[in-house]
């Protein structure tokens, strides 16, 4: 095991899957000799040259557009968007061509895109720059969605992303890019729809995805030192989501706290707890709970932006008032 950053992570998946497929290619604003800005992509241009670390101009529509007719006639782009605000600008090439292209060719083709971009709060980036729309490309047809929360899950997760034959959203974390966590120095994947139980209890269940998850392995500290134990359950994949991971933990812990940064209104929380309620209705001691960001958009001021996304008080608030 190696101990590595999640960014990291990253870039090992894609150097290791550029070396491994000719027909892997990266494309995205800044990612070339600068190394992107967040330097996942930091030494590729050198290794791969720039017909497969493309630099791009600010254009999102045309490069991801591009991207997807790429992947259409057999290549496997993956795509950086710098925030996943600005993915805004290109969702007519997503939603409209790549996610609908193998319905509408009845099976004949297929987009192999992974479209890597960040979101969240964190770095009093303000509210163009700091949304968490993930809900956006939930409730499309046709798209996989992922959003690791570790190095370990990043590199495996990325992996199977550029190998999968469906286009994937592969939504990254601004907080997360400078965390530690081992992984393996051999090669792994790790199937995607597939949810990790970070953490086993049996008093309540808590279901979260992306930095959060780091937010609830705290609370459940925290609730452990009062004799709960909390089970943490890391979605990993929204698309597709391990609904048998979630009702299986319900089950035993008879009540579900849903925890993520986005808006609460239209969150996946929401359709996690209408899912529970629908499937595991008897299971459940209490009705499910959900601490997610409140409905506004996000502040400049560092201050203000944390009142605006759940806390490790929130979280253990939220699992007390169950009782």
């Amino acid at each position: 095991m190696a101990m590595l950053k999640y960014r990291d992570a990253l870039r090992l998946a894609i150097k290791e899957e550029m070396e491994r497929d000719p027909l892997v290619f990266c494309i995205g604003e800044g990612i070339g000799e600068r190394g992107g800005s967040y330097k996942v992509t930091d030494q590729l241009f050198k290794q791969f040259g720039p017909e497969r670390v493309i630099d791009t101009p600010i254009s999102e529509a045309s490069f991801v557009g591009m991207a997807a007719g790429a992947a259409i006639v057999g290549n496997r782009p993956i795509v950086e968007v710098l925030f996943v605000d600005f993915t805004c600008l290109a969702l007519d090439q997503v939603f409209n061509q790549a996610a609908k292209y193998r319905f509408m060719s009845g099976g004949q083709g297929s987009v192999p895109m992974v479209l890597r971009t960040q979101g969240g709060t964190g770095n009093s980036l303000a509210a163009q720059h700091s949304q968490s729309l993930e809900a956006l490309f939930y409730h499309i047809p046709g798209l996989k969605l992922v959003m690791p929360s570790t190095p370990y899950d990043a590199k495996g997760l990325l992996k199977s992303s550029i190998r999968d034959d469906d286009p994937v959203i592969f939504i990254e974390h601004k907080l997360l890019y400078m965390t530690e966590g081992e992984v393996p120095e051999q090669e792994y994947l790790i199937p995607l729809g597939k949810a990790d139980v970070k953490r086993e209890g049996t008093d309540v269940t808590l279901v979260t995805y992306s930095h959060m998850t780091l937010k609830c392995l705290e609370a459940a500290e925290r609730l452990a030192s009062e004799g709960v134990q909390a089970e943490v359950i890391d979605l990993r994949c929204l698309v597709p989501m391990d609904k048998e991971c979630i009702l299986a933990s319900v089950k035993k812990t008879g009540k579900l706290v849903i925890v993520h940064e986005a808006c609460k209104r239209g969150g996946v929380g929401g359709d996690v707890a209408a899912m529970v309620v629908e499937d595991a209705f008897f299971d459940l001691d209490r009705p499910p709970v959900r601490v997610a960001g409140k409905n506004t958009p996000i502040p400049f001021s560092l201050n203000l932006e944390k009142l605006c996304v759940p806390s490790v008080d929130d979280i253990v608030e939220a699992v007390r008032a169950l009782g």
